[in-house]
């Protein structure tokens, strides 16, 4: 394998384009085919004339761009297809609900896009599957050695201690809206929480898209129209944004908690006011980034948006070839 190259495959001021196939995967601007890893906001664009996905990125694009007239495409996991000259299929990602890399196999080279992937168990989404490759394009949101994110389970512990420990106190949990808010809803019910479980009106949508694909998160209430002297000992799921602007003053005296894999660092943290940090994220950690690159024996790697150049000289040094690619129109969103 010494010395392939990848020429059919750019990186392009819309996003990574496949030349022998025409498209575009995961374009930055509306292009007439695109492939799409999965559904968060920076991945997954309205405006092009033609989609392919898994079936569960193609609902949430739906509830999320309700307008958008693009002509869809589903593809299940395993499926190949041929588009031009390329074939092409989806693996699972593990990142949120029916998340993909994109394997697209041309001339003897098989390249796989692996979107946003995480290793870690989620009950919303199905494990990541290493793909044997040439290339492997990855993240590497938290590509330092500092992050090594912990089990969920035992961050949620400390907001369930909290609420033990201030039950006359309103607890605010900031959570992205697709994918870590289903997914935390979905771990306290296993955890044993069964009291109701509040809802800021940005993730009503979603979650309700999530139920009617069959998971079950109990009892779940809209926060809008309830009384604030009925929300003094509530557990409400907000974005992260929400728990610190004015929406938040409707509660008096709140504990403001945030899940994401940033709550590793302090300043952070402080920044958001969380009194509970809570590190969970939906993407990989150090350690796991390194194993997923050693696993899929690709000769090249392409890092795609994060903390690149750290990766890139780590596997340098453990023998394979890291190139940052430095895509524009990636973003922390989906944490």
């Amino acid at each position: 394998m010494q010395g392939i190259k990848f020429d059919w495959l750019k990186s392009c001021p819309e996003g990574l384009y496949c030349q022998p196939a025409d498209c575009f995967i995961d374009p930055a601007r509306a292009v007439p085919r695109a492939l799409i890893t999965h559904g968060h906001a920076d991945h997954a664009r309205p405006g092009h004339e033609k989609v392919l996905a898994t079936k569960e990125t193609l609902k949430i694009m739906k509830v999320r761009y309700p307008s958008d007239l693009a002509q869809h495409q589903q593809l299940n996991f395993g499926e190949k297809i041929r588009i031009g000259e390329v074939t092409v299929w989806l693996a699972p990602a593990g990142h949120i609900l029916g998340s993909a890399q994109v394997v697209m196999e041309y001339q003897g080279q098989r390249a796989v896009v692996s979107g946003d992937y995480k290793r870690q168990a989620d009950p919303t989404a199905i494990p990541f599957e290493p793909i044997t490759c040439d290339l492997f394009v990855t993240e590497a949101t938290f590509a330092l050695p500092v992050f090594r994110h912990p089990k969920p389970e035992s961050q949620l512990e400390k907001l369930l201690s909290s609420l033990q420990a201030f039950p006359e106190r309103p607890h605010l949990l900031g959570v992205y809206g697709l994918g870590k808010c289903q997914r935390i809803l979905l771990l306290l019910r296993d955890l044993g929480f069964d009291a109701p479980i509040y809802l800021h009106g940005a993730l009503v949508g979603l979650t309700e898209l999530y139920r009617s694909m069959g998971f079950d998160f109990g009892n779940l209430l809209p926060v809008q129209g309830v009384a604030k002297s009925d929300l003094s000992s509530a557990l409400v799921l907000a974005p992260p944004s929400a728990t610190i602007d004015r929406w938040s003053r409707r509660f008096t005296d709140p504990r403001i908690g945030i899940a994401s894999g940033w709550m590793q660092v302090r300043g952070r943290a402080r920044q958001r006011r969380a009194e509970i940090p809570l590190i969970i994220s939906d993407h990989a950690d150090w350690d796991d980034l390194l194993r997923t690159c050693n696993e899929t024996q690709a000769e090249t790697v392409w890092i795609t948006h994060g903390r690149e150049d750290a990766l890139a000289y780590e596997l340098g040094k453990r023998g394979q070839k890291a190139i940052p690619l430095r895509l524009s129109g990636r973003q922390e969103e989906s944490e």
